[in-house]
């Protein structure tokens, strides 16, 4: 609730009612191009991320099945095999979801739209009386008949994301079996979207004012869901109309997104947007689903797109160590938990900890070509039962090989700690790693 009405705060002081009208003609402040900025941002990320996955081969309506550890975005979960796939529904279609029986180990299918909010999970947490077999998924109010041993899921979109993920456990081979084991299939022919032109960019070089000329391409693409944006929609459009034909106006909108909206996007990051920050640690207030933080949906999807919600897993970035100083290669880091607070403790399913760089938040390369922490690195425990993981370019002579993790010297870079199925302190927002201490 805080970060709604912190959210709302703002609009209602940038003069932005909740409706269209309210869109003032002069000429709109800094801080105005700004947030208009930071929300067209949040789209303008997953269409970047759609354009390259169709680049990549993907066609709709067919999975893809990824091997281990080969995906290309940010922040990618190294402990799963992932399927993916973008799923097109319309009036008269639905996309029919395989699940296989799965007991094992944790599994996922999520469906997002395209603004990275999540819209659906299958999995026996969700559904504990049905969760393998047909599952059709479609557009609410579609009528189509259906297989009568079909469950169907009603979406509120017509397009959508589709990550599935199957834990690999201590068994890869037969995780990657059963994520083979997911099959798509359609009933009808659905109207197939065409994809929305907007940039492709770098994550460490985001767009200056050639965003706003992709406004109307990827706001007519893709309704926001979250009621209470509209103003700020309306917004983002007039700014685009206003730099249409004024060289001008749009060398003064650029140069804002320089200098204004980039800084606060860098600021709000620290602590990932209305988040929390302790023992060096940052918790995002929302996660999956955004309501009107669209600060922190935006800061989501260039940082870990795709994230899913609290319920399924928290995640936690490491940004610095006790002291206050940014995480760097040059230097070894240790960080301990205690017996009686151990990761273990807060994950139903599992626990893990990677190394991400801190401009494209991919995983850090080292010869070991090891990117997490988790369990199945078989981590020692000492003596006293407590639990020392070490970050560091090359093993600590104390340090047993399955505690360690590879980060080369000269690389900044954030840790994120994932825990799958949050429990005790983790899901109810009490709890934070400790802090990573610095030993040389």
């Amino acid at each position: 609730m805080k970060a709604l009405s912190c959210t709302a705060a703002l609009l209602l002081a940038f003069g932005l009612a909740l409706d269209s009208t309210s869109v003032r003609a002069q000429q709109v402040s800094d801080e105005e191009v700004s947030q208009a900025y930071i929300y067209l941002l949040g789209r303008l990320l997953v269409t970047r991320q759609q354009q390259l996955d169709f680049q990549d081969g993907f066609k709709w309506n067919e999975i893809v099945h990824r091997k281990p550890g080969a995906v290309d975005w940010p922040n990618p979960n190294l402990d799963v095999a992932y399927s993916e796939a973008w799923v097109a529904v319309d009036e008269t279609s639905c996309t029919i979801v395989t699940v296989p029986e799965i007991k094992d180990r944790y599994y996922t299918v999520q469906f997002l739209n395209g603004w990275g909010e999540t819209l659906a999970n299958i999995n026996e947490r969700l559904f504990p009386s049905r969760s393998s077999g047909d599952f059709a998924m479609c557009l609410r109010g579609a009528k189509v008949e259906l297989p009568g041993d079909t469950l169907r899921i009603d979406l509120p979109v017509k397009y959508s994301r589709v990550l599935a993920r199957v834990a690999l456990g201590g068994d890869p081979d037969r995780a990657i079996a059963l994520q083979h084991e997911f099959k798509f299939s359609t009933t009808g022919s659905p109207a197939l979207p065409v994809i929305p032109k907007t940039p492709i960019f770098e994550l460490g070089q985001l767009p200056g004012a050639e965003a706003f000329e992709a406004a109307a391409a990827a706001f007519n693409s893709e309704p926001d869901l979250n009621a209470g944006l509209e103003g700020l929609q309306a917004q983002v459009r007039s700014i685009a109309a206003a730099i249409k034909d004024n060289a001008a106006e749009r060398q003064r909108v650029d140069g804002i997104i320089k200098s204004h909206a980039f800084p606060e996007l860098a600021k709000a990051g620290a602590i990932i947007g209305h988040g929390v920050v302790h023992n060096g640690w940052a918790r995002p207030s929302v996660v999956g689903e955004y309501g009107m933080d669209y600060l922190t949906r935006t800061l989501v999807n260039n940082g870990g797109i795709w994230a899913n919600i609290k319920p399924e897993v928290l995640y936690y970035r490491g940004a610095s160590d006790a002291s206050g100083a940014e995480l760097n290669g040059d230097h070894n880091y240790t960080l301990t938990f205690p017996k009686d607070a151990l990761p273990s403790r807060f994950a139903k399913y599992f626990w893990s900890v990677i190394a991400v760089d801190s401009t494209n938040f991919r995983v850090l390369p080292n010869p070991l070509h090891r990117f997490l922490l988790n369990d199945q690195t078989h981590p020692q425990y000492g003596s006293d039962g407590s639990l020392t993981l070490y970050f560091a370019a090359e093993k600590p002579a104390d340090a047993p090989d399955g505690n360690w993790l590879p980060t080369p010297k000269g690389q900044k870079y954030r840790l994120t700690f994932r825990f799958y199925g949050p429990l005790d302190g983790v899901a109810n927002g009490t709890y934070w790693p400790p802090a990573l201490v610095k030993v040389n």
